[in-house]
């Protein structure tokens, strides 16, 4: 205790600071980049208005994609730290290159480097998860960088290996391959979504070819990425041979399935049999292809229900598709009449109130057959055209069946019910009854 309120000692310790102090932080190179740190963010708040007027320019550009309005707002909102990041790089590269003293300036641009990620990041990724992961490695990395720890973790990281025969696998390399590999799958999303874009505007392609480039721009996008990634990291993708060799063994045993379904959404592309907008029934589904996806198809009934069709069944079954080739469908309406009535008379009420339905064409022309002679009733049947099936068939029918009724009631033709008449030929002989009674 006598030792730790020792006044010689305490100056003696004040004294080394002070000269610690004097040597290495107020010294001309550490004032020098201090000043030079402080000029380039008066630089670049001067250069801030620019900035933002250019990004603002960006925006109305013919060729820029709304997608992109996320990113660049946010960038627009970090023109400053950009601008001072930008220029602060600069002067420490060419002060690294002289031989100058540069340690500050590595300290500045770490800080804005790890900040300006963290607040990209903050607001394009809507994960928590993943945001504070990203928030994480950025501060870390600038905390590494600024202490000059960054070389030696990354050799520790990178003398943690494992072989796998020729490959050389170590942590380094799969936090390298893991964020190369977010990065490339995240441009290649974002270019997929923007040529799909431009595929679905084109007025020259039929929808199943637009579907078709749009999956196959996508997997080819997924597929560069993933294999540039690994490549970027220095993997040799001939090490993938022999497990490649395994996915396909585990895909003729254990996905047979899926790999069917995927091999019959391509068929179903190409050949061009449904597409999106038809009318198809297959089993006890009716409705209008919503959607084609690699394993299912999406049918969307008429009651809103959606329904997952796995491809292989499309290939497999048969499928009635209303509007392959064009959307005409024709409908039979069956009418019972009775046999006292007029005949021809029915038909034309029949014929008159197809004419006035809302949504039957006037070409082809509505017909009425007369189809047979049944127990009750003379049968006739109504047929008539539409060439719009995706707007329902039963409410059509229904308004063709209610004009009918209403015109029979209005001109007394009746619809007969089915009657059986019973003819007794012989009635059993009569027995005498006798009652008993109680004598008393």
């Amino acid at each position: 205790m006598d030792t730790f309120f020792d006044w010689q000692a305490l100056q003696a310790l004040l004294t080394e600071a002070r000269t610690w102090f004097l040597g290495n932080v107020l010294v001309v190179g550490n004032l020098v980049q201090i000043l030079v740190i402080a000029a380039v963010f008066l630089i670049a708040r001067k250069a801030e208005s620019r900035v933002t007027g250019l990004f603002g320019r960006l925006k109305t550009q013919p060729w820029f994609n709304k997608r992109f309005d996320p990113v660049v707002n946010h960038a627009e909102l970090l023109s400053l730290p950009l601008t001072w990041l930008a220029a602060q790089w600069l002067l420490t590269a060419i002060a690294a290159g002289a031989g100058r003293p540069h340690h500050l300036m590595t300290i500045t641009v770490s800080l804005l480097a790890a900040w300006i990620v963290i607040r990209l990041t903050s607001g394009l990724v809507r994960d928590p998860v993943w945001s504070k992961f990203i928030a994480v490695t950025a501060w870390t990395i600038a905390a590494l960088n600024i202490v000059n720890l960054l070389d030696p973790a990354i050799g520790f990281l990178d003398s943690m290996y494992i072989m796998l025969g020729e490959l050389r696998l170590s942590a380094l390399t799969v936090i390298k391959g893991a964020l190369t590999l977010a990065v490339f799958l995240w441009i290649a999303t974002t270019l997929s979504d923007v040529l799909e874009q431009r595929i679905r505007s084109s007025p020259n392609l039929t929808p199943s070819v637009k579907v078709l480039f749009s999956k196959f721009l996508s997997i080819s996008l997924i597929a560069i990425a993933v294999m540039a990634a690994l490549s970027n990291v220095g993997i040799d993708m001939t090490a993938f041979t022999v497990f490649g060799g395994a996915v396909g063994v585990g895909i003729g045993f254990g996905l047979q399935k899926v790999v069917s379904n995927l091999i019959s959404g391509l068929i179903l592309l190409m050949d061009k049999s449904v597409k999106p907008g038809d009318i198809i029934a297959i089993g006890d589904t009716y409705g209008s292809i919503n959607a084609l996806g690699a394993r299912y198809v999406s049918v969307l009934t008429q009651d809103g229900a959606e329904h997952l069709i796995p491809n292989e069944e499309l290939i497999t079954q048969r499928v009635e598709n209303w509007s392959h080739t064009n959307s005409l469908l024709r409908l039979r309406a069956p009418v019972g009449v009775a046999y006292d009535c007029d005949i021809r008379r029915a038909m034309k009420l029949c014929l008159d109130a197809a004419d006035n339905a809302a949504r039957i064409l006037k070409t082809p022309r509505p017909e009425c057959l007369l189809i047979g002679f049944g127990d009750s009733s003379v049968n006739i049947e109504v047929r008539c055209w539409i060439d719009d099936p995706q707007n329902g068939i039963a409410n059509v029918k229904s308004e063709i069946m209610l004009g009918i009724w209403d015109r029979f009631q209005e001109h007394g033709i009746s619809i007969p019910s089915p009657k059986m008449d019973v003819h007794i030929k012989s009635a059993p002989p009569a027995f005498p009854i006798k009652i008993a009674t109680d004598e008393h």
